[in-house]
């Protein structure tokens, strides 16, 4: 291994990881690691000598340590195919692919030209088209492009520019130059994933990154937060991230960049358009939004004005854009800069407007000719699978489907083939770019696997900057088809190595200083999650607090007809709770309810706490198709409840008393009152069944209790009066009542005008009908009564607040 420093070469040659000598570059194709001539490059030699020192149980634990930090921080990315989606764990290549600050600074030159070239040109499109006037650009490619957006042919856009956020996919080819491969100007995705790589391999190798010069992350997005926040029109404007939801693939990159920047995480719902003016519905009213970094495809956004089959869009918010109101992060229909064949375009395009070559050069594209008919297949030159052959042109897209008709493809395959034979070898560079290979480690060994990196920029007060590292993706096998995540490929961190130290900055303020800020306004949205959230996991625990004793009792008797449990299983099927499975489905349900609630503001939701409602969730999934009646379900019952009370008390001890807070607990409490008033409406009746009582105290989690307030037996008035009425039992109905009229005085605009909110009203009204209360009038009907007023609260809560 030429190159490395002697003490280096010695340590590996001693063979700790015997398995990095054998390393071999693919015959024909440029390698990250080792260069043309055979040796290492410079900037790998210290992280091989590190490596050379470990042993292979070390690495192994070190990688362990990343691939659990990813875990307990809950990265993901949505899969797609099958029968459904699913959340997969986040693949890290654990071996970073570093490069030289020296050839980083090139590679940045050239995307800081490329950034402000495709400005020119998105602003031309839907501006003077001089471009196509004078010939640089045909017509076709335009006005034919699906992503051309006549709505937005004029827009001025707020701030006074189409993009500020890209990324592009980069490669070196064999030649060892880098090539871009693709631009992303429509919503461009992994700047989060690149932090949450940054961090993973960070932990890994935390003694090795300490001692290298790896130029830091935070600055880019330091500088790029600080410039939206400056774009706003007036300090009371918010930033925010909008978001497609939660079923997008990147939508944990959302949630983390959101909480990451300090920005609202939204979706089309939340906003409103009122006078020409972005608004978001909160719980304390409209608040304007100043700035939109929008991950919604542009067509999306708007379905007054562009697609009108949309469910995510907000109406009107084009109508804003063209009014200056709002600042659209990338600007509306700069996703037609993303088009294959505007590859080919560039560089005369480039030599035209800023008088220059381009310094990265693109891979080479075909333009299909001016008829409407290849226009057509040129508008479609989006999807690119990078190989060896000219088979890699987009007439199929991710999952081998067509993008074009059957016999226009055949005449555009055929076209494509001879052209390639006659004319392709004339272009400038080569037409198939053959990814380099990295290092990942494999069985054991370091072995080489092609992949791409995705730079990104960002425009700031100061011009484009461009992220000091990136996103790496790296094919699960030599294969380089396999590179993209949905088929399997794997992500790596990027580290730029310096030769002298660098600046370790974060996003803290640089001295003591501070403000304290108070929370942003809570969205209607999110606060709607909150409160179901609650009123979910409650509801799960009083169906598993009755199964837990119904099955108790059933070992007992080995009956299910006696008349106690057949009392109670006509209770749990008016709710429609099934005994069989002994882990109903229908609690299944409600915890995911549960978790889909939480899955909604993951921005707003604590790690820890997601885990632990996601491992109850697998739990239950899992007894619901093991557990037996009798025992087994008791025993499930408790690790369930323990599950339960684990959720409930990170909850309740690491999340911020604010407004959201607020409506968590109003919904936990007013489940828990509902589901104990439903309960004592049914079993404490004059003739309920012999042990009834014993079995309500159960359930209330009040046994231990009642023996110490009450020096007799069970009965209906004393099981009624701790269950029902008692102000300091936390499983009663008056402490709940009692606790929701706290937290509704708390809530935004509880007084208007010096006048009761109608919730705050209502919540009083029925706290002091229940403490008037004494348990020889707590009757049947007044259970029911009681029943519908507080489903009716909660009626007047999401009237207030959450619509």
């Amino acid at each position: 291994m030429a190159g490395g420093t002697a003490a280096d070469k010695k340590t590996m040659a001693g063979g700790r990881v015997d398995a990095l000598l054998g390393y071999r570059p693919l015959p024909g194709i440029a390698d990250e690691m080792i260069d043309p001539q055979g040796k290492v490059r410079p900037v790998w030699q210290h992280l091989l000598g590190y490596l050379g020192r470990q042993d292979e149980q070390s690495i192994t634990d070190r990688f362990a340590t990343a691939d659990r930090y990813l875990s307990d921080a809950g990265v993901f990315y949505r899969a797609y195919g099958g029968p459904g989606t699913s959340e997969r764990d986040w693949p890290l290549s654990h071996i970073p692919v570093m490069i030289a600050e020296a050839e980083w600074a090139k590679i940045s030159e050239g995307l800081v030209q490329r950034a402000e070239l495709l400005e020119h040109i998105v602003a031309d499109i839907y501006g003077e088209c001089r471009l196509v006037r004078d010939g640089l650009l045909p017509p076709p490619l335009v006005a034919a492009n699906p992503e051309f957006l006549r709505p937005i042919v004029g827009l001025q856009p707020s701030g006074g520019h189409h993009l500020h956020f890209c990324s592009f996919e980069i490669g070196r080819g064999p030649d060892g130059n880098w090539w871009v491969l693709a631009d992303r100007t429509q919503a461009p995705s992994g700047a989060g994933f690149a932090l949450e790589n940054r961090v993973a391999t960070a932990r890994a190798f935390s003694d090795l990154y300490a001692e290298m010069h790896v130029h830091r992350l935070a600055s880019f997005f330091g500088n790029f937060r600080d410039t939206l926040l400056n774009k706003r029109q007036s300090r009371d404007q918010r930033v925010a991230v909008l978001s497609p939801g939660s079923a997008n693939e990147t939508y944990f990159e959302h949630a983390y960049l959101a909480r990451y920047l300090g920005f609202m995480l939204l979706e089309g719902e939340d906003l409103v358009v009122v006078n020409g003016k972005v608004m978001v519905s909160t719980v304390s009213g409209l608040k304007p939004v100043g700035v939109l970094w929008r991950r919604v495809d542009a067509s999306f956004t708007d379905p007054l004005e562009l697609d009108q089959n949309s469910y995510i869009g907000t109406p009107g918010l084009v109508q804003a854009a063209r009014s200056g109101s709002v600042m659209m992060v990338n600007g509306l229909g700069s996703g037609i800069l993303e088009t294959r064949a505007l590859l080919a375009f560039l560089p005369r395009i480039c030599r035209e407007v800023l008088g220059e070559d381009l310094k990265l050069p693109s891979i080479a594209t075909w333009w299909c000719g001016q008829d409407a008919e290849r226009a057509h297949v040129a508008a479609h030159l989006d999807r690119m699978v990078i190989g060896p052959a000219y088979s890699r042109l987009p007439f199929f897209d991710d999952k081998g489907q067509s993008v074009l008709g059957a016999s226009l493809r055949d005449r555009a395959k055929e076209s494509i083939a001879g052209w390639l034979r006659t004319e392709g070898a004339k272009l400038a560079g080569q037409e198939a770019v053959t990814l380099s290979t990295t290092p990942v480690w494999n069985d054991g060994k370091l072995s080489p696997r092609p992949m791409s990196l995705r730079v990104f920029a960002a425009r700031t007060l100061d011009g484009w900057k461009i992220m000091p590292g990136g996103f790496a993706r790296v094919s699960s096998g030599e294969d380089a088809a396999a590179i993209a995540m949905q088929a399997g490929g794997n992500a790596a961190d990027v580290w730029i190595v310096s030769e002298k130290p660098v600046e370790k900055t974060t996003l803290l303020p640089p001295d003591s200083s501070f403000t304290r800020n108070m929370p942003g306004s809570l969205p209607s949205r999110a606060a709607d999650n909150l409160y179901w959230l609650g009123r979910y996991i409650e509801r799960a625990e009083g169906t598993i607090r009755i199964l837990r004793a119904w099955h108790a009792r059933y070992a007992e008797a080995a009956d299910a007809r006696t008349p106690l449990l057949g009392d109670v299983t006509d209770y749990l099927e008016s709710l429609d709770i099934e005994i069989e499975p002994a882990i109903p489905n229908s609690l299944i349900t409600n915890i995911e309810s549960a978790l889909y609630s939480a899955s909604r503001i993951r921005d707003r939701f604590s790690p820890d706490g997601w885990l632990a409602l996601a491992d109850l969730a697998k739990t239950a999934r899992d007894f619901n198709r093991k557990v037996k009646p009798g025992d087994d379900a008791t025993r499930a019952a408790t690790i369930l409840l323990r599950k339960l009370a684990g959720f409930a008390g990170l909850v309740h001890e690491n999340m911020y008393r604010f407004t959201g807070w607020r409506f968590l607990t109003i919904g936990r409490m007013l489940e828990r009152g509902l589901h104990m008033t439903r309960l004592l409406g049914h079993m404490s009746g004059e003739d309920a069944p012999d042990g009834t009582y014993d079995m309500l105290l159960e359930i209330g989690d009040s046994v231990m209790t009642h023996r110490r307030r009450y020096n007799v037996a069970t009965a209906r008035v004393t099981v009624t009066d701790l269950l029902a009425l008692d102000p300091l039992n936390p499983r009663s109905i008056f402490y709940q009542l009692n606790e929701i009229k706290t937290e509704v005085e708390h809530l935004p605009n509880a007084y208007v005008d010096g006048q009761m909110s109608p919730l705050y009203r209502e919540a009083l009204r029925l706290h002091s009908t229940i403490a008037l209360m004494t348990a020889d009038t707590m009757t049947p009907d007044v259970y029911k009564e009681l029943e519908r007023e507080m489903e009716q609260l909660s009626d007047v809560l999401a009237q207030t607040y959450l619509n």
